[in-house]
């Protein structure tokens, strides 16, 4: 079992940067991936990033290229994302979460998920 707690979330204005956490516990061998969801008010949860904890391989959403950026701390069992020049639709309940198999591309099968932290971007 593996247990994930994100912080980091808040409102911001647009245009800022904001770094979100995720600090995970549990068994090692459950969290060989792990990723970045978020949803949108009345929006399907969609995939955001993703990093194979072992050597740092990362994947990103088409629409998450160029503003944000995943990386992790394998010591601190701990994964950010940081989001550069914030946008309004950006706005989300962000989520960690970590799944057993190494294979980035495929996105639907994590097992394990965070309570989500709430990213406001705002003026």
């Amino acid at each position: 079992q593996v247990q994930l707690v994100e912080s980091g979330g808040g409102l911001v204005q647009p245009g800022e940067s904001l770094r979100l956490s995720c600090v995970a516990s549990g068994r090692a061998s459950s969290r060989s991936a792990m990723g970045w969801f978020r949803q949108a008010p009345g929006k399907e949860r969609e995939f955001v990033a993703a990093i194979r904890w072992r050597d740092g391989t990362t994947e990103y959403a088409d629409s998450a290229k160029g503003r944000f950026r995943i990386s992790r701390d394998i010591a601190a069992n701990t994964m950010w994302l940081q989001i550069h020049s914030s946008k309004p639709e950006d706005t989300a309940v962000y989520y960690c979460a970590a799944k057993e198999s190494p294979i980035l591309v495929v996105t639907t099968d994590y097992s394990s998920w965070g309570q989500g932290t709430q990213v406001t971007v705002s003026s």
